[in-house]
């Protein structure tokens, strides 16, 4: 699917992109699932890829080509769909609006801010805007304005989130439940000790509380059965998008999908390779086995109610 086809709820994204991120209307959704796929943006405004110090940079910190699997695999499901538009170096979806490196903001609003626990990301160089990277150290040439923070956070993940929380809504009204899956990819992982299966899929949760544990189990399960090696919340347990719109008691579940990129890149993990249509299918079963466990875990009626 091209930006802005067949969509809905779309935003004006700064920096003249025509548009931050895409939904399909979930209303038209087939089953009760709504696939997100919050880091595959790339389109870079030429003054961002003048500031990168390093521009391979940015290749680290995309997920890769993950929207083109996503959409993939709402295409085979009829789930509904949410892909971002706007690259990760701008503005990372899967961070709290105040997760934020204050020392790399010009102009910064009451002057520099305490560390405290909602910018722990921050600190380590990966926050709402991205500072550094392991082996690269600084991404930027020079800081950013307070202008131009508030004008990322206001034009692209405000609406993003808002867009997001308001589908899953819908898909709850319409289907008594819902289920995001929060699609990401990974770096291959590496080896503990001599022989160790490393992990292909890792499956967070946030260690039980964004979902009703029947559908983790399903979806480790259906891994498995896939013969695909799975981990369950190691390392990656799930962010900010799962901490914002998971409701399991309001029957709205999430859970986080991270897939090595080593299964659906090419050689260099550079662009989609052979085997993207075999893993987009596989992602597809599974969301299909989700949305029956769905389904299982009570009558429409039951669900409509535990959604009041």
């Amino acid at each position: 699917m091209e930006p802005g086809q067949d969509s809905q709820n779309s935003s004006d994204s700064p920096f003249g992109q025509p548009i931050a991120f895409t939904l399909t209307p979930p209303d038209d959704a087939s089953l009760p699932v709504l696939i997100a796929a919050p880091h595959g943006g790339r389109a870079y405004p030429p003054e961002v890829m003048e500031n990168f110090r390093a521009p391979e940079a940015r290749l680290r910190l995309e997920d890769r080509y993950v929207d083109v699997l996503a959409q993939e695999v709402a295409r085979l499901t009829g789930a509904a769909l949410l892909t971002a538009h706007t690259p990760r170096a701008v503005i990372d979806l899967n961070r709290a609006p105040d997760d934020v490196d204050w020392s790399m903001i010009r102009g910064a609003k009451q002057g520099p801010r305490r560390h405290s626990l909602a910018n722990r990301r921050a600190r380590s160089g990966l926050g709402l805007v991205p500072r550094r990277l392991s082996g690269l150290g600084e991404l930027w040439r020079h800081p950013i304005t307070q202008a131009e923070l508030d004008a990322r956070i206001e034009r692209v993940h405000r609406p993003y989130h808002q867009a997001l929380g308001d589908a899953l809504e819908r898909v709850r009204d319409r289907w008594g439940a819902a289920l995001l899956l929060d699609l990401h990819s990974m770096p291959p992982l590496r080896r503990r000790h001599e022989g160790e299966a490393v992990a292909e899929f890792v499956l967070g949760d946030r260690f039980g509380s964004s979902c009703d544990g029947r559908l983790a189990a399903a979806a480790l399960a259906h891994l498995g059965d896939e013969g695909r090696v799975v981990a369950h919340n190691r390392p990656y347990s799930g962010g900010y998008v799962l901490d914002r719109h998971a409701a399991p008691r309001r029957s709205i579940h999430a859970m986080q999908i991270e897939v090595c990129r080593s299964v659906y890149l090419d050689g260099r993990l550079a662009e989609p390779g052979v085997r993207l249509p075999a893993i987009a299918r596989l992602l597809a079963r599974m969301v299909q086995r989700l949305s029956r466990e769905l389904a299982d875990m009570g009558t429409p009626g039951d669900m409509l109610q535990a959604a009041e």
